[in-house]
């Protein structure tokens, strides 16, 4: 990799770390700001080896997205995080159980690691969530997760638009329910769907793949 390729990299690890960092997450996962960018300072050289193309983060998907670790943090203390102008994050009553949903794919045993290849999944807008889940499934890609797409959210608030909003379906119960991020009453809302219908609104977010410290991936898009 080039020195400005990297230096690109390491530009965006910044910008969006001091992201996390101002709104909390260091204190939230029980960590000092030095621990905590110490944590994501050790993505750097796996991001090196696994980002292809020009690091950023855009409202059609990110290159990478820097994600604080389910374990440290629980979904109820991020929602309120996101923001859209000068409303809060929202999360469905009638997903109070939120908690108990959990990763159907494999994460990086971090504090903090980083998702790449992000595509908010414009392409499955009306889709039922199962069916797009086959495709991405054929493509070699998974879904992201509750907390990997608030994360997207946190790199590129812009990425939550009108009637382009998106499922987080690796994150499951044991029911037919697939958590969506969405927008209510002008902010950012954490609700769900079920698993078989299909909304005009709602694509299905999905990644290329997770890298952590000491480990590395590659991405095609």
């Amino acid at each position: 990799m080039s020195d400005i390729a990297a230096t690109r990299i390491d530009t965006e690890l910044d910008r969006q770390l001091d992201t996390l960092v101002e709104l909390g997450y260091p204190a939230l996962a029980g960590l000092t700001e030095q621990a905590f960018r110490a944590a994501g300072e050790a993505l750097r050289q796996p991001l090196e080896h696994s980002v292809l193309g020009t690091p950023s983060a855009r409202p059609e998907g990110a290159t990478f997205v820097i994600v604080v670790n389910r374990s440290l943090v629980p979904v109820t203390a991020r929602v309120p995080l996101l923001s859209l102008g000068d409303r809060s994050g929202t999360l469905s009553p009638h997903l109070a159980d939120v908690e108990t949903f959990a990763a159907q794919v494999e994460i990086p045993p971090a504090p903090v690691y980083a998702v790449v290849g992000v595509e908010r999944g414009d392409e499955f807008l009306d889709a039922r969530p199962s069916e797009a889940a086959a495709v991405i499934a054929e493509r070699g890609r998974t879904m992201l997760t509750i907390e990997e797409g608030i994360g997207f959210l946190h790199a590129c608030p812009e990425a939550l638009e009108k009637n382009r909003c998106f499922h987080t379906g690796a994150s499951r119960n044991s029911d037919k329910r697939v958590p969506a991020l969405w927008i209510a009453d002008r902010a950012p809302h954490l609700g769900w769907c079920w698993e078989n219908n299909h909304h005009t609104w709602l694509g299905v977010a999905s990644c290329s793949g997770r890298v952590g410290p000491g480990q590395e991936t590659s991405i095609t898009s």
